[in-house]
Protein backbone atom coordinates (compact mmCIF):
# COMPACT_ATOMS: atom_id res chain seq x y z
CA UNK A 1 0.00 0.00 0.00
CA UNK A 2 1.78 3.07 -0.90
CA UNK A 3 1.10 6.24 0.33
CA UNK A 4 2.91 9.72 1.23
CA UNK A 5 3.42 11.10 4.40
CA UNK A 6 3.42 15.23 4.39
CA UNK A 7 4.48 17.43 7.25
CA UNK A 8 3.34 20.49 7.65
CA UNK A 9 3.54 23.54 10.82
CA UNK A 10 0.87 23.48 12.18
CA UNK A 11 -1.19 27.07 11.12
CA UNK A 12 -4.32 29.23 11.11
CA UNK A 13 -5.61 26.79 8.30
CA UNK A 14 -4.80 23.92 10.07
CA UNK A 15 -5.34 24.20 13.72
CA UNK A 16 -8.97 23.38 14.31
CA UNK A 17 -8.52 19.83 12.19
CA UNK A 18 -5.29 19.49 14.22
CA UNK A 19 -7.27 19.67 17.57
CA UNK A 20 -9.14 16.92 16.22
CA UNK A 21 -6.53 14.23 17.11
CA UNK A 22 -7.41 11.80 19.59
CA UNK A 23 -5.68 8.45 20.60
CA UNK A 24 -7.14 5.58 22.47
CA UNK A 25 -7.86 6.10 25.56
CA UNK A 26 -5.60 4.40 27.39
CA UNK A 27 -2.62 6.39 25.36
CA UNK A 28 -3.94 9.83 26.66
CA UNK A 29 -1.99 9.86 29.73
CA UNK A 30 1.33 9.30 27.38
CA UNK A 31 0.73 12.42 24.78
CA UNK A 32 0.46 15.81 25.53
CA UNK A 33 -2.69 17.27 23.48
CA UNK A 34 -2.23 19.25 19.72
CA UNK A 35 -3.71 22.16 21.97
CA UNK A 36 -0.87 21.41 24.84
CA UNK A 37 1.53 21.32 22.21
CA UNK A 38 0.67 24.54 21.21
CA UNK A 39 0.94 25.88 24.16
CA UNK A 40 3.97 24.71 25.03
CA UNK A 41 5.29 26.09 21.92
CA UNK A 42 4.25 29.29 23.06
CA UNK A 43 5.87 28.99 25.86
CA UNK A 44 8.96 27.60 25.19
CA UNK A 45 10.27 25.95 28.34
CA UNK A 46 13.02 24.00 27.38
CA UNK A 47 15.08 25.46 24.45
CA UNK A 48 15.13 28.32 22.24
CA UNK A 49 12.80 26.92 19.65
CA UNK A 50 10.29 24.70 19.63
CA UNK A 51 8.07 24.01 15.88
CA UNK A 52 4.77 22.06 16.03
CA UNK A 53 3.70 19.86 13.58
CA UNK A 54 0.88 18.09 12.01
CA UNK A 55 1.20 14.65 10.01
CA UNK A 56 -0.92 14.63 6.69
CA UNK A 57 -1.88 11.14 4.53
CA UNK A 58 -3.34 12.47 1.63
CA UNK A 59 -5.17 15.85 2.56
CA UNK A 60 -6.24 14.36 6.08
CA UNK A 61 -4.49 14.74 9.50
CA UNK A 62 -3.29 11.41 10.78
CA UNK A 63 -1.38 12.79 13.85
CA UNK A 64 0.97 15.84 15.15
CA UNK A 65 4.42 16.17 16.72
CA UNK A 66 6.89 18.78 17.42
CA UNK A 67 10.41 19.67 17.48
CA UNK A 68 12.15 21.50 20.44
CA UNK A 69 15.54 22.33 19.79
CA UNK A 70 19.13 24.52 20.39
CA UNK A 71 19.25 26.25 16.29
CA UNK A 72 22.31 25.30 14.78
CA UNK A 73 23.18 22.61 17.66
CA UNK A 74 24.36 19.44 16.90
CA UNK A 75 22.94 17.28 19.73
CA UNK A 76 19.63 19.54 20.79
CA UNK A 77 17.22 18.32 18.81
CA UNK A 78 13.95 16.03 20.57
CA UNK A 79 10.78 15.14 19.38
CA UNK A 80 7.80 15.53 21.44
CA UNK A 81 4.38 15.34 21.20
CA UNK A 82 4.32 12.05 18.94
CA UNK A 83 0.85 10.57 18.19
CA UNK A 84 -1.16 9.26 15.28
CA UNK A 85 -5.03 9.21 15.55
CA UNK A 86 -6.34 6.67 16.97
CA UNK A 87 -8.32 5.54 13.12
CA UNK A 88 -4.58 5.49 11.69
CA UNK A 89 -3.18 3.51 14.72
CA UNK A 90 -1.91 -0.17 14.30
CA UNK A 91 -1.76 0.17 10.39
CA UNK A 92 2.13 1.54 10.05
CA UNK A 93 1.82 4.72 10.13
CA UNK A 94 3.68 5.43 13.05
CA UNK A 95 6.77 4.00 11.63
CA UNK A 96 6.25 5.58 8.49
CA UNK A 97 5.72 9.08 9.94
CA UNK A 98 8.48 8.61 12.23
CA UNK A 99 11.11 8.12 9.50
CA UNK A 100 9.63 11.20 7.71
CA UNK A 101 9.56 13.07 10.75
CA UNK A 102 13.54 12.14 11.39
CA UNK A 103 14.33 12.75 7.06
CA UNK A 104 12.63 16.15 8.02
CA UNK A 105 14.94 17.24 10.99
CA UNK A 106 18.05 16.05 8.96
CA UNK A 107 17.00 18.52 5.59
CA UNK A 108 15.28 21.08 8.12
CA UNK A 109 18.67 21.22 10.90
CA UNK A 110 21.60 20.06 8.64
CA UNK A 111 23.98 20.16 11.70
CA UNK A 112 21.73 17.93 13.27
CA UNK A 113 24.16 14.59 14.66
CA UNK A 114 21.97 13.70 17.18
CA UNK A 115 17.79 13.24 17.72
CA UNK A 116 16.53 12.62 21.13
CA UNK A 117 13.23 11.86 22.61
CA UNK A 118 11.41 10.21 26.24
CA UNK A 119 8.91 7.95 26.54
CA UNK A 120 6.48 7.12 29.60
CA UNK A 121 7.97 3.24 30.58
CA UNK A 122 4.46 2.09 30.32
CA UNK A 123 4.21 3.01 26.85
CA UNK A 124 5.46 -0.42 25.49
CA UNK A 125 4.10 0.03 22.09
CA UNK A 126 5.62 3.58 21.44
CA UNK A 127 9.23 1.82 22.74
CA UNK A 128 9.22 -1.12 20.12
CA UNK A 129 8.54 1.70 17.92
CA UNK A 130 11.46 4.10 18.76
CA UNK A 131 13.69 0.98 19.00
CA UNK A 132 12.72 -0.38 15.73
CA UNK A 133 13.48 3.11 14.01
CA UNK A 134 17.41 2.99 15.41
CA UNK A 135 16.69 4.70 18.84
CA UNK A 136 18.36 3.35 21.59
CA UNK A 137 17.65 3.92 25.48
CA UNK A 138 20.40 5.88 27.44
CA UNK A 139 19.74 3.82 30.61
CA UNK A 140 18.79 7.12 32.25
CA UNK A 141 15.73 9.42 33.13
CA UNK A 142 14.90 13.01 32.33
CA UNK A 143 13.62 15.04 35.49
CA UNK A 144 9.79 13.92 35.11
CA UNK A 145 11.22 9.88 35.31
CA UNK A 146 11.03 9.35 31.74
CA UNK A 147 13.15 7.41 29.78
CA UNK A 148 15.82 9.08 27.39
CA UNK A 149 16.50 7.53 23.42
CA UNK A 150 18.79 8.78 21.43
CA UNK A 151 19.16 8.25 17.29
CA UNK A 152 22.57 9.10 16.03
CA UNK A 153 22.17 10.09 12.45
CA UNK A 154 24.36 9.00 10.05
CA UNK A 155 25.06 12.43 7.98
CA UNK A 156 25.75 11.83 3.90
Amino acid sequence: MMFEIFIKEITKENWEEAFKLSVNEDQKSFVPTVAESLAVAYIKPWDEALDPYVLYKNNKIIGSFYISYTPNSEDNYWIGGFQIDKEYQGKGYGKRSLNKIIDFIQIKHAKCKIISLTVEKENEQAIRLYESTGFKSQNRMNNDNQPIYKLTLDNK
